[in-house]
């Protein structure tokens, strides 16, 4: 007898708020029913462990698309429902079959059994797209047959019926196309092999649906028959590639999985399999590009993508992974992790901080690997990616500096290949006392600058810092295993002798009034000093202990200085020609050591790569100059 019930809930504004706001895409209501499907199999499979009368041959969820009455059906062949299950069930919204079932045998030995869906609403999903949904069901329980029949309003009614095959039949009947929403588009072969790999490729009973295929000419009776016919296929993969061992995996397999899973054309340079089991039970699969692709730069398309037992949630999950690693492509997997009713968005919990804290783990540590192992690999990947490591240990004020600065490596200038921090410490110089560098875009850059003099003569090597963040790094860092870091243009490089210190002090205390001059023409210099560094350069450019010159330029270039500069000190070499013709000048005419002075500013300017304020002004200066020494 047909009964016709109301919802135990306020079934029409619940229903608004699932069809209008907790599910975004309408698509996702394919992947719902599915998950629905393989939950009621996993029930009858489990029952059938202890009741082998309870079994079937051939688990499968099929799916149908009629286009002349414009309705869809997915079926499958699980535990079916009761008349009592389907009021409970469906006529209770967030009222979870599933969650109870998994209560119920919460104590029990259960190897076999994966439920998706939990939270209940699932099904109510598809009338995002349905004028009207009809069920039919036959529980494996009792035996007995019953319909449900909904519009998604106030109510519903339920009749008994006839059903052959146990297990449940949900019939759709789409909505009438609107200008903005196509629902035939749910009909079309295509679209729904598309979903089915899209979400559920990864179920673990195979999903079918009735595909088109093209007959051999020889098989057409005349040349008006239509050359095709439907056949049942299995859409779905079943068993993920990650939920294999990974010795059962082929690199080949691999490689076209992820070609194909995340549009690159090139194999991937790294893969990296995770599997744990425990309180948090998940797997993943990771790879490392071999060169950045298409979405590299894009910072939105940074996470992972991520499945619930093979049924696949979200495409880019920034959770799963830091943005300093955005460059990795890969999937999580969990039966673990806390979704919201809508499945698409993860709730706030630990477990997905464990997950990520442990997959940024195992990345480094394949880096580390590779470094330690294949050189030659991990220099190709520092080339594309290796500012990434930089920019992870830099941020959060170095909060993952120790996971991190083992794998840098910079150019230096006694070494013809990158080196780690380690390495370098490893060839220190006897009594060098610090790790040196400097700015610049190469070796060559590097070697011509003349800080360079002194380090070279005592055989020192010299880190070369060529990215913007690198001296911000070193920063973050300030020493490696108990070594400081110092740049070789700023401060004292403490490396001459004492005697030949006393020397220059000496000398400041007697031509202390040139000096003072000096310091008068240049009041954007902090002081003007003889230099301890310099050995053939007639002078250089020093900044203070604090902001660098380099530091001052990133952050103008990225209006960020906010007025701030790199205090300037003029280094003069009292032992150059220069100075030496700057004195005889002074002597004879004191006021002509200001424009002495600026000259040898610019030029120590110049020297570091930063434009004179006046290039007319010098330009000025240096002919008139020239004009006075053929005079």
């Amino acid at each position: 007898m047909k009964e016709k019930m109301e919802f135990k809930t306020e079934t029409k504004r619940l229903l608004d708020m699932m069809i209008n706001s907790i599910y975004t895409h309408k698509e996702i209501f394919l992947r719902e029913l599915i998950s629905n499907a393989s939950d009621a199999i996993d029930k009858r499979h489990y029952l059938a462990l202890t009741d082998s009368s309870k079994a079937s041959d051939n688990y499968e969820i099929l799916i149908e698309a009629d286009k002349d009455s414009r309705t869809l059906t997915i079926s499958d062949n699980g535990i079916g429902m009761t008349k009592e299950e389907l009021v409970e069930h469906l006529g209770t919204i967030a009222k979870s079959g599933s969650k109870e079932f998994l209560e119920k045998i919460a104590n029990e030995k259960t190897p076999d059994v994966d439920i998706i869906g939990q939270f209940g609403v699932g099904f109510y999903s598809a009338f995002m797209v349905a004028k009207e949904i009809t069920v039919y069901t036959k529980s494996i329980q009792n035996g007995e047959a019953h319909v449900f029949t909904s519009e998604g309003l106030d109510s519903y009614e339920i009749d008994t019926c006839d059903k052959e095959d146990f297990g449940t039949k949900i019939v759709i009947s789409l909505r009438d196309n609107t200008e903005d929403n196509k629902y035939d588009e749910f009909l079309e072969e295509y679209r729904i092999k598309e979903l089915i790999k899209k979400y559920s490729d990864y179920v673990r009973y195979p999903i079918k649906t009735w595909v088109t295929k093209y007959d051999a000419k020889e098989d057409a009776k005349d040349d008006n028959e239509e050359k095709t016919h439907l056949e049942l296929e299995t859409i779905n993969s079943m068993l993920p590639i990650w939920k294999k061992n990974k010795s059962e995996v082929t690199d080949e397999e691999l490689n076209n999985f992820y070609k194909s899973k995340f549009m690159d054309y090139q194999d991937p340079l790294s893969t990296i399999f995770v599997n744990v089991e425990g309180m948090l039970t998940y797997n993943a699969l990771l790879f490392i590009p071999k060169k950045p692709i298409y979405d590299f730069n894009d910072r939105n398309e940074r996470g992972l993508q991520l499945y619930t037992k093979g049924v696949f949630i979200l495409d880019k999950c920034k959770d799963l992974i830091p943005e300093y690693l955005r460059f990795v492509k890969g999937l999580v997997d969990s039966a673990d992790l806390p979704l919201n009713i809508s499945r698409e968005m993860l709730q706030e919990d630990r477990s997905i901080k464990k997950i990520a804290t442990n997959v940024e783990k195992k990345i480094l540590a394949e880096l580390g690997r590779m470094l330690k192992n294949d050189r030659e690999k991990y220099e190709e990947f520092f080339n594309d990616y290796g500012i990434n490591l930089k920019f992870g240990l830099y941020e959060e004020y170095g909060a993952k500096k120790d996971s991190l600065k083992d794998l840098i490596i910079l150019a230096s200038v006694n070494n013809e290949k990158r080196i780690t921090f380690a390495e370098y410490k490893e060839k220190m110089a006897e009594g060098q006392k610090e790790i040196y560098y400097a700015i610049g875009k190469d070796k060559e850059a590097v070697s011509k600058l003349p800080q360079m003099d002194l380090i070279k003569n005592k055989g020192y090597d010299v880190l070369i810092l060529s990215d913007d963040v690198d001296e911000f790094m070193l920063q973050v860092l300030a020493e490696y295993d108990g070594i400081k870091f110092k740049s070789i243009n700023q401060g004292d490089l403490d490396l001459i002798d004492e005697e030949e210190s006393k020397k220059i002090d000496e000398l400041k205390e007697s031509k202390k009034d040139i000096i003072e001059d000096i310091k008068k023409a240049l009041p954007e210099c902090k002081d003007v000093i003889f230099s301890k560094r310099l050995v053939e350069a007639p002078c250089c450019l020093a900044a203070s202990e604090g902001l660098s010159f380099e530091m001052e330029r990133v952050l103008q270039a990225q209006h960020q200085s906010h007025g701030m500069k790199a205090e300037r000190i003029l280094e003069i070499n009292p032992n150059h020609e220069v100075f030496k013709a700057i004195e005889k000048a002074y002597e004879s005419n004191k006021e002509s050591v200001s424009k002495y002075a600026k000259l040898l500013y610019t030029q120590a300017l110049l020297m570091e790569g930063i434009l004179p304020s006046d290039p007319k002004e010098f330009a000025d200066s240096l002919c008139e100059l020239m004009v006075e020494s053929v005079k």
